[in-house]
């Protein structure tokens, strides 16, 4: 009977060993995500800034603007709602321009949807995919290795308040700054999301040539007559279909046949 209990025990302290690493684990991956997600929330304070500037100016109060920053994470699809509600437009248009800009994200989801384990839960993947911005799929997709729920949970809770934040800093300043300066932080965004691309394109040729081909054929769709008559929002996706179809044909990753 003892040497029984004395293996019973052994099992027990082996599964909360077990448990505790896990936990241990889940805790390391947020504190990391969280990390990461730093320069994202501030350059999302200096953009949400401005939009809460510009609902301001459109007629929203603050509490509208700061709901709309917590509700609808996107800046593109914010700043049409804002130009909609001030153009006193129809439900069923900002339906129909929210749905074209924001449909990038269900690629984006998808294609995160690919880095995670397996035996995640559909749970973690659907409440991943509600925070997916594009520069929380830049960090994310440049992880090595699979995608932890965790890892995101942690660029979600620093990115997502600092949204929320930049937007009730900009609707209580008002009109304040002269718009040199509100231009200024328009542009932090985009030298934020440039920082991420970079690195990985620098030590990987196949990212390189994909980054140029997204930038020539982004040129030519703006500039083209017919082309350029396209929704920004419905421009992405085009893009990304066409550029992403594009690289897994020519570039595709080999699978680890050793990875679990």
């Amino acid at each position: 009977m003892e040497r029984k209990r004395g293996y019973l025990n052994d099992g027990l302290e082996e599964t909360f060993l077990e448990e505790n690493l896990y936990s241990e684990s889940r805790i390391t991956y947020f504190k990391n995500g969280f990390k990461d997600g730093i320069p994202i929330a501030l350059g999302y304070i200096a953009v949400s800034f401005t939009f809460g500037i510009a609902a301001k100016k459109a007629g929203l109060t603050v509490f509208q603007a700061v709901l709309m920053s917590i509700t609808n994470l996107t800046s593109a699809g914010q700043f049409a709602g804002v130009g909609l509600i001030a153009a006193s437009a129809s439900y069923f248009e900002m339906i129909i321009t929210q749905l074209v800009i924001n449909m990038r994200y269900c690629l984006m989801s998808c294609t995160l949807s690919q880095k995670l384990d397996k035996d995640v839960p559909l749970i973690h993947r659907f409440l991943i995919a509600t925070g997916i911005t594009d520069e929380i799929f830049g960090v994310s997709a440049c992880t090595e290795g699979k995608l932890s729920p965790y890892y995101a949970y942690g660029l979600f809770s620093v990115a997502m308040p600092g949204w929320a934040l930049g937007t009730l800093l900009g609707g209580i300043s008002g009109s304040i700054f002269p718009p040199r300066v509100l231009s200024a932080l328009g542009v932090a965004l985009y030298g934020m999301f440039i920082a991420i691309i970079v690195p990985p394109a620098k030590e990987n040729r196949n990212i390189l040539i994909v980054v140029f081909a997204s930038m020539i054929l982004s040129f030519v769709f703006t500039k083209l007559p017919i082309l350029n008559e396209i929704s920004s929002g419905f421009r992405i996706i085009i893009l990304t279909i066409l550029i992403a179809g594009a690289a897994a044909i020519l570039f595709p990753i080999k699978e680890d046949n050793n990875e679990e």
